[in-house]
C-alpha cells in the first residue's frame, strides 16, 4: 500500500533507480541543478534541504519558496514524489503552480498520482489555502485527468518560460 513519507536517505538506491528510468526532469521532486545525488553523502544534505524547506523560520535559495515534499512509496520502493509550495512567485503562478507531482515509468497507470495530489490537497486545506494551483503540459492526458478528477477548473492555456502549460484552479 503506497504512502507518502518524507525525504529519506535510506531510499538512495530506489531514488537512483527511478532516475533512471526517466530520461526527463520529474516534477515535484526539489532537485536543484546544484545538488549532488550520487553520493549517499550528498544525497543525505538534499534529503535534508526538503524537509527543511517547509520551516518559513529558515530561509529559502533564491527563486525558491518555501514548499513541504513528499515521496510516494511503497516500503522502501521510492514510486514518485510530490510537493506543495506554500505560496507563489511570479514563476510559479504563471507556469509551476502550487503543486508538483511525478510518478516513476514502472509505477505508473495505478492511480498513485491522483491519490497522492488528494492528500496533499487536504495538507493544503491544513496550511489555511483556499485554493491551488496547478499546470501541466497540453499534451499530458495522464496529468489533465488526475488534475481534473480532483476538482481542477482549467482558467488557461499559455505560453511560458518553459513552454505551453494548461492552468488549472482546484477550490479548497
Amino acid at each position: 500500500m503506497p504512502e507518502l513519507i518524507s525525504p529519506s536517505p535510506h531510499l538512495h538506491a530506489s531514488w537512483l533507480a527511478a532516475q533512471r528510468e526517466c530520461d526527463f526532469h520529474l516534477d515535484g521532486g526539489g532537485l536543484g541543478s546544484d545538488d549532488e545525488v550520487d553520493s549517499p553523502e550528498g544525497f543525505a544534505a538534499w534529503a535534508e534541504r526538503l524537509r527543511r524547506s517547509s520551516d518559513r523560520t529558515l530561509p529559502v535559495d533564491h527563486g525558491r519558496v518555501h514548499a513541504t515534499y513528499w515521496w510516494i512509496v511503497e516500503g522502501d520502493t521510492y514510486l514518485g514524489a510530490i510537493d506543495l509550495r506554500h505560496y507563489l512567485n511570479g514563476f510559479l503562478l504563471d507556469a509551476g503552480g502550487h503543486i508538483g507531482y511525478s510518478v516513476r515509468p514502472s509505477a505508473r497507470r495505478r492511480g498513485l498520482a491522483t491519490w497522492a495530489l488528494g492528500a496533499v490537497l487536504h495538507e493544503a486545506r491544513v496550511l489555511g489555502m483556499d485554493r491551488v494551483l496547478l499546470t501541466c503540459d497540453p499534451d499530458n492526458e495522464a496529468s489533465i485527468r488526475t488534475i481534473e478528477g480532483n476538482g481542477g477548473l482549467l482558467e488557461d492555456v499559455r505560453d511560458t518560460l518553459i513552454g505551453p502549460k494548461r492552468r488549472y484552479w482546484i477550490d479548497l
